[in-house]
């Protein structure tokens, strides 16, 4: 097997992946029927489309030469990182933390942060 494009096939596994996770999760709830439908009948067939789209994608990268063959480049950790992170004090921000006594702060608060720590990844922001 000779992979001609390594951005789609590893993209085509991420939304295989992904589709995977959200069909099995569906399954947990009532799917129903077209005219009846349950809470798991969006997730269900958005995660089989999700999956059919993936092979499709995955497919595509074996089987169609790409110019360059676009290679895999190295991570952006720190961007990642500062995404997480600004995530998650959005949401210490937004509920609190009661174990370490932090109050709700509210949306304001946390909507400034969140935005403060994404800027910093966009912008590439150094810590010293």
């Amino acid at each position: 097997m000779n992979i001609k494009s390594q951005k789609d096939f590893f993209s085509g596994l991420m939304f295989m992946g992904i589709g995977v996770a959200f069909a099995w999760g569906a399954t947990t709830y009532n799917v129903g029927e077209g005219a009846r439908m349950g809470p798991g009948y969006f997730p269900l067939y958005l995660g089989v489309l999700m999956t059919i789209l993936g092979a499709a994608i995955t497919f595509k990268s074996l089987v169609v030469e790409a110019i360059d063959g676009d290679k895999i480049g190295k991570w952006a950790w720190k961007p990642l990182v500062f995404i997480i992170l600004g995530n998650l004090v959005f949401g210490v921000l937004l509920g609190g933390l009661p174990s370490i006594g932090l109050p709700a702060m509210g949306m304001i608060a946390a909507i400034y942060a969140l935005t403060f720590i994404s800027s910093m990844a966009e912008a590439g922001w150094k810590f010293k």
